[in-house]
């Protein structure tokens, strides 16, 4: 992982989640499954994050 960068990657589906964790999917730049956004690693991605680990997967090379 790049220093000071996180790869994220959607892994499931948000269709029949509540709202909030769709806004999140779609503020960290994710659009369809098994694509992956790199982000800044700062703690308010961190956050975002920590609120839908059921449909994200942290990627590490």
């Amino acid at each position: 992982m790049a220093e000071g960068k996180i790869k994220i990657k959607l892994v499931k589906s948000p269709i029949c989640t509540p709202e909030k964790h769709k806004v999140i999917v779609r503020s960290l730049g994710l659009h369809k499954i098994n694509r992956v956004v790199e982000r800044p690693d700062t703690p308010s991605f961190r956050g975002m994050v920590a609120k839908i680990p059921h449909l994200l997967q942290i990627v590490e090379e």
